[in-house]
């Protein structure tokens, strides 16, 4: 081994940094979303019992959209303070940006519009803070439904 010790991670990586990559994009278990995203997802189920709406899916863009409706051609992300503010250094609020573009070229390139609101206001998760948030994608949805 010429004194060279390099660990090897789940599937083989060499790097502890490509291994986190490879997991969260293959990711099948767990969860990332915020208490905010599961709010919603609850109220919208609630609200649309007849409209098909995906949470979290990977399968339409190769990238996950936080809440897609296939029968509009229509994606909504929810972009907290990790988006806007490097919280954890400027690498990784780089990363989180350049994957911010890469979803919206998916989405132009698959033809589904997305709409993007900043939720970055909200520091704590209370439901009375989360209305606004919700009566945003209502609202939305009213406009989309109706037009199409």
């Amino acid at each position: 081994m010429n004194g060279f010790y390099a660990p090897i991670y789940k599937n083989n990586f060499y790097s502890l940094s490509c291994s986190a990559i490879y997991n969260n994009k293959n990711k099948k278990h767990g969860t990332r979303r915020s208490k905010l995203e599961v709010w919603l997802e609850k109220q919208l189920i609630l609200l649309y019992p007849n409209l098909d709406i995906h949470f979290n899916r990977k399968d339409t863009i190769g990238s996950e959209l936080d809440i897609y409706i296939p029968s509009i051609n229509l994606a909504i992300e929810l972009n907290g303070i990790f988006h806007y503010e490097p919280i954890f250094g400027n690498d990784k609020l780089n990363q989180i940006q350049e994957n911010d573009i890469s979803k919206s070229k998916a989405c132009i390139d698959n033809e589904i519009d997305l709409c993007i609101i900043d939720t970055s206001g909200q520091k704590y998760f209370k439901p009375k803070t989360s209305q606004k948030y919700l009566n945003i994608i209502i609202k939305i949805f009213k406009e989309r439904l109706l037009t199409s």
